[in-house]
């Protein structure tokens, strides 16, 4: 497979991960709704997903208790950055680069 197909195949990969695991586990963007909406009432025009990523790491393992191995991909910071992004009150919240397959 030449280098571009490659990086299609990649990102497809990516995109159906990133889906699969979402539709399996909706309290994460729930939680990352929930901590974007108290970011922006606390003043910020932009924020980072990489702060709100760790802060739902640390809800579901610690403050939550999660011990069923629950695990959070950080390929999937860029797809709920822009989903959060569709939120009303939250366009262009989070600043994103063109997705590229890792």
């Amino acid at each position: 497979m030449n280098g571009q197909l490659q990086l299609i195949y990649d990102r497809r990969l990516m995109d159906v991960k990133f889906e699969e695991f979402h539709r399996e586990n909706p309290l994460v963007y729930r939680a990352l709704l929930r901590f974007a909406r108290q970011v922006q009432a606390a003043g910020f025009d932009h924020y980072s997903i990489n702060s709100l990523f760790e802060r739902v790491r640390w809800h579901m393992n610690i403050e939550t208790h999660a011990h069923d191995g629950f695990k959070l991909n950080n390929n999937h910071r860029a797809y709920y950055a822009r989903m959060l992004n569709q939120e009303p009150g939250l366009e262009d919240f989070f600043r994103t680069r063109e997705l590229r397959a890792a």
